[in-house]
């Protein structure tokens, strides 16, 4: 995605980054739960949501290809790009392995971390809201009775789907005790693998930063995720987006901006699983 240089001053001499996310960019119909709403853009470009075959899959490398032409357009028109994830192996794949990039930009990444215990439950919230809003319609269109349970290709990867596959394929011919049975079992492993997903996340994390050595700044969103209903937009912007935006700016524009100290301390941090959403900003050298 793009953003507005608004929140900023000018400097021409630095001009920006960059764009990510895995089963987004697979084409799906506007309820998939692999697409982003249009009300949670919030007015924001987006880019390179839903061009891929969904059966195919959609490799770094395709990441890599897409991904450079679409920061180079925004850059032009000075414009903000944002890398934003989910998928850290695209990002490593753009930001570590593209050597064209890496002479071009120069990465500051934020970490939006949430403690695991607040994790979950909201997990398991956002899992509740997908089946309202249609997931298992969805599902049960792509949903092949003849296919051998072979969910390696395409959108049919994404989490959501093969947990769905034993629903599916008995929903008519079992009671309606049984059918519930089923599918209340189904989204329980939907649950599952998200936070199982979460926890390799950010070990993946880890990893990048111990070997990368990535600019990299953790911003604790758990307070916010403690919280509901009007409050929770306020307190967002105080401890997630305006730190953000502070670290950013003095990224952008500091002339005697240092890259901070280590973020994650050699053993500071137990092996707990813990939410891991990745943005990626920066800009050319």
């Amino acid at each position: 995605m793009e953003g507005s240089m608004k929140p900023f001053s000018r400097r021409k001499d630095k001009p920006r980054l960059s764009t990510v996310t895995k089963c987004k960019f697979i084409k799906a119909s506007t309820s998939s739960p692999t697409r982003s709403p249009t009300r949670e853009c919030r007015g924001v470009p987006h880019h390179l949501l839903g061009i891929a075959d969904p059966n195919a899959n959609f490799t770094s490398d395709d990441f890599k290809h897409h991904a450079s032409p679409v920061v180079e357009s925004i850059t032009i028109r000075d414009r903000l790009p944002i890398i934003a994830g989910g998928s850290n192996s695209y990002i490593e794949a753009l930001a570590n392995d593209d050597s064209e990039f890496r002479l071009r930009y120069e990465c500051c990444f934020l970490w939006v971390d949430v403690s695991i215990p607040v994790l979950y439950p909201f997990v398991s919230e956002r899992v509740d809201r997908m089946v309202k809003a249609g997931l298992i319609d969805e599902v049960r269109e792509m949903f092949d009775p003849n296919n051998v349970k072979d969910y390696s290709q395409g959108i049919k990867r994404a989490i959501g789907v093969p947990e769905l596959d034993h629903f599916l394929r008995n929903e008519a011919s079992v009671d309606a005790k049984t059918r519930r049975m089923f599918l209340d079992a189904a989204i329980d492993k939907i649950k599952e693998n998200t936070c199982m997903l979460a926890s390799r996340q950010l070990q993946k994390i880890r990893q990048l930063y111990s070997a990368r050595n990535w600019n990299m700044h953790r911003i604790d969103a758990t307070p916010v995720f403690k919280r509901s209903g009007k409050e929770v937009d306020k307190l967002w912007d105080k401890l997630v987006a305006e730190p953000s935006t502070m670290i950013v700016k003095q990224f952008l524009f500091d002339k005697n901006y240092v890259s901070p100290h280590p973020l994650i301390p050699p053993g500071s941090i137990n092996m707990e699983p813990v939410s891991v959403q990745i943005m990626a900003v920066g800009a050319a050298s």
